[in-house]
């Protein structure tokens, strides 16, 4: 299902733009500064060569196919989450799927113990970068000690030269428990927030895109928050539905990959671009095809086992038209 606020007109121009958390794209080098030996050759995954190029090749001909069948294009933009470092990148581009696209990339190393980070690729003959950092997510242990994690991706650039300010982020896991993590996505909630404020400092009415694997929900505190203390419009509310989402977990849907645009977005301008639709990607080639994870995303590894899949999420994309 694709919810739209515009009908799609002929001759209208689409623009894709996409979320994709790409589950451990490791390479095969020991980082000895991060937690990364899992992925190596010698490490319990036994991670080769040749399964990383197998990963590459499988994700870049996801990325290229990404709201294809609206646009007949890949997408512009493309955020993507557990990427290890900017050779990873590179070697995504690089892959035969990808390779004869005009994608460059925005990355930096953040501070994880994993040694993964966000990223933002981005198609040159659409999009021009004016400025990009890191934002450091600042959360501290009980004893004072920091809690290292992904920093927040901000680049500020031009979509067919309308400025936009794009938020790439990879909240805090769950894996301790929903309560027990809650207030470090609270955390990023806030410092979204406070940047945006600086932001809205010096421009009047910004064009916010806000794209991440937040951890949380549509519905959860720290989505609602970022969305009503900024009067963000969140179109992944409708959906998640009881049979659809983009990671499953014990049998039940989830959608922690979302897409957040500004309010600007819901108007027409000519020279600027107006919301048309928001989907999963969920095509069949990307789920499991059989067994009692039949439909689930097609991930790399169960466990320790390798099976070969993609991603053990689903892109998430949103469509923008521009108004000409």
């Amino acid at each position: 299902m694709i919810f739209s606020f515009f009908r799609k007109k002929k001759g209208s121009r689409l623009n894709t733009i996409s979320f994709y958390n790409l589950e451990n794209l490791f390479d095969t080098i020991d980082d000895p500064n991060t937690l990364d030996d899992d992925f190596t050759p010698k490490g319990r995954k036994k991670w080769s060569l040749r399964r990383y190029k197998k990963k590459l090749y499988k994700l870049g001909k996801t990325i290229a196919e990404i709201g294809n069948s609206e646009t007949q294009n890949p997408p512009v933009l493309v955020g993507v989450a557990e990427i290890e470092n900017q050779q990873v990148m590179e070697d995504l581009l690089a892959t035969e799927p990808l390779a004869n696209i005009k994608y460059d990339y925005v990355h930096y190393d953040s501070p994880d113990e994993r040694g993964i980070d966000c990223g933002l690729i981005y198609h040159k003959e659409h999009f021009e970068v004016l400025h990009s950092e890191p934002i450091a997510l600042l959360l501290y242990e009980e004893n004072g000690r920091r809690d290292t994690t992904r920093d927040i991706l901000y680049v500020k650039g031009k979509l067919n030269k309308e400025e936009i300010h794009i938020f790439v982020n990879h909240w805090p896991s769950r894996r301790s428990g929903n309560a027990t993590t809650e207030h470090k996505r609270m955390v990023a909630a806030e410092t979204i927030i406070k940047f945006m404020g600086q932001i809205e400092e010096e421009v009047p009415n910004p064009n916010y895109i806000i794209m991440g694997d937040f951890n949380d929900g549509p519905k959860s505190k720290s989505v609602r928050s970022l969305i009503e203390t900024k009067t963000l419009y969140n179109p992944m509310e409708k959906l998640l539905t009881p049979n659809r989402g983009s990671a499953n977990y014990k049998r039940s849907w989830m959608l922690f990959d979302q897409i957040m645009v500004s309010h600007s977005f819901l108007n027409f301008e000519k020279g600027t671009h107006s919301f048309a639709h928001a989907n999963i990607f969920d095509e069949h080639f990307l789920t499991e095809f059989e067994g009692k994870h039949r439909g689930s995303p097609f991930r790399t590894y169960v466990g320790n086992k390798y099976i070969g899949g993609y991603s053990d999420h689903f892109p998430v994309y949103i469509q923008l038209k521009y108004n000409t």
